[in-house]
């Protein structure tokens, strides 16, 4: 069995004032399908065994109720408002215990594609999914030299790729994530992205972290209007929706 935990405490600050009332996974795609509501399904439907595991922090109560019926567990985050995504993955550390483990940004909308061939697909190697098609100054970017990444930050000038909100994490290596993340939130580093954890490793730890280029498939970060669109684009051009 795979375990899933999507990330979805944030607030969404860059989205005010569209997200005063709603958190940006529960924008809609269509009448019935949110950003998470899709996430959610169209992992179960390419892997109908997963353990699904959101954490949740904003508004929690309505991300529960959005997805009741789901079969999904919850994990609370209750200090969003001043943490990071680092924070979130600690919260939900005790599932790093598992087998084969994806961690995945609950605001993004990947097409069927990505879904079946990287999403949900187990892995024996740590790896992430990059976009070298993606480049946009200031996104969560990373530095690859062949087939592995050298080092991934929003404070890169030069880059090669823009990381995709998808990492894949093996046995041995999501239990080092875990040890990691232990150790930077005992440092009091809690207001940190979780990917940073990984730069942590790859740097101070001989960590050895892989990448898989997506450029030109369809997928869309929500963070703003186009890219909403954008994602609506994906959700009704996809066999979920048929």
């Amino acid at each position: 069995m795979m375990t899933y935990i999507i990330l979805a405490a944030g607030k969404g600050n860059n989205l005010h004032p569209l997200t005063l009332k709603y958190p940006k996974t529960s924008y809609k795609l269509d009448e019935e399908t949110t950003v998470l509501q899709r996430m959610v399904r169209t992992i179960r439907k390419a892997d109908k065994n997963a353990e699904i595991v959101i954490v949740i922090g904003y508004k929690a109560n309505d991300v529960k109720t959005e997805l009741e019926g789901e079969n999904v567990k919850f994990v609370i985050n209750p200090f969003y408002e001043v943490t990071n995504s680092i924070s979130s993955v600690w919260f939900a550390r005790d599932y790093l215990e598992r087998e084969n483990v994806t961690i995945v940004h609950g605001d993004v909308v990947f097409s069927d594609e990505i879904i079946e061939e990287y999403l949900t697909k187990p892995t024996n190697y740590p790896y992430v999914i990059i976009d070298s098609s993606y480049i946009r100054q200031g996104a969560y970017n990373v530095v690859t030299q062949g087939d592995k990444i050298l080092v991934m930050s929003k404070k890169l000038e030069h880059f090669s790729a823009n990381y995709c909100c998808i990492t894949k994490l093996d046995p041995v290596s999501s239990r080092l994530l875990k040890q990691e993340v232990d150790s930077m939130i005992n440092g009091d580093m809690y207001d940190q992205y979780f990917e940073d954890s990984l730069v942590q490793m790859i740097m101070f730890h001989d960590f050895e972290l892989y990448c898989h280029d997506i450029a030109g498939k369809a997928w869309s970060e929500v963070n703003g209007v186009d890219d909403l669109l954008n994602a609506q684009q994906i959700h009704n051009n996809s066999d979920f929706t048929k």
